[in-house]
This record gives C-alpha cells, sequence and structure tokens, in this order.
C-alpha cells in the first residue's frame, strides 16, 4: 500500500529543531539554506550528489518532434534542460525493506 503523505520543509525543520535543539527559526534557517545551495548549484549547471541518499542530475535535451495525441498534429519540441533524481543504493535498498 502507498502512503499519501509528504514531508514537507516545515516538518524537515521540526525535526531538526527536536534532534539537534535549534530554535524552530534556526532550523528552518537551516532547511532553507540548503535547499538554496542546492538551488544554485543547479541553476549553475551543477549536478548535487547527497552520499547515501541520491543524485540530482541535469540532462540537456534536443529538439524533437512531437505528436499532439488526440489529434495526431506533429509539433516541434524545444531543446531543454531537465532534472532527475537517482536514487542511491542505500536509498533503494531501504525503501525495498519496506
Amino acid at each position: 500500500m502507498r502512503s499519501m503523505e509528504t514531508l514537507t520543509r516545515a516538518e524537515i525543520a521540526e525535526a531538526i529543531h527536536r534532534r539537534l535543539g535549534l530554535s524552530r527559526a534556526e532550523s528552518l534557517g537551516m532547511v532553507e539554506a540548503i535547499l538554496q545551495h542546492m538551488s544554485l548549484a543547479l541553476t549553475d549547471g551543477e549536478n548535487v550528489k547527497i552520499s547515501g541518499f541520491g543524485t540530482f542530475l541535469l540532462r540537456d535535451k534536443g529538439e524533437r518532434v512531437g505528436r499532439n495525441p488526440k489529434t495526431g498534429v506533429e509539433v516541434p519540441i524545444t531543446p531543454r534542460r531537465v532534472m532527475t533524481f537517482r536514487a542511491s543504493q542505500m536509498l533503494k535498498d531501504r525503501i525495498a525493506e519496506m
């Protein structure tokens, strides 16, 4: 059975607050700083690897021809950069145990 719950920034900050004893504001600031640092690295074209968790990879996709599924009309899809996430083997193993 799949869980439909979602982990939020606030919940991560609350967990840091409980475990480390930092204030709630400091905990939220830490979460925001980490996410900001990761975002800046990705916008600068860097991949982000978190050991034991996974890697956020950037990939450039070239121009291609797509098709409107309703009408069948061909439309060009412009080149773009996409981000993907590849889970580490450790994370995959933890998820498989559940």
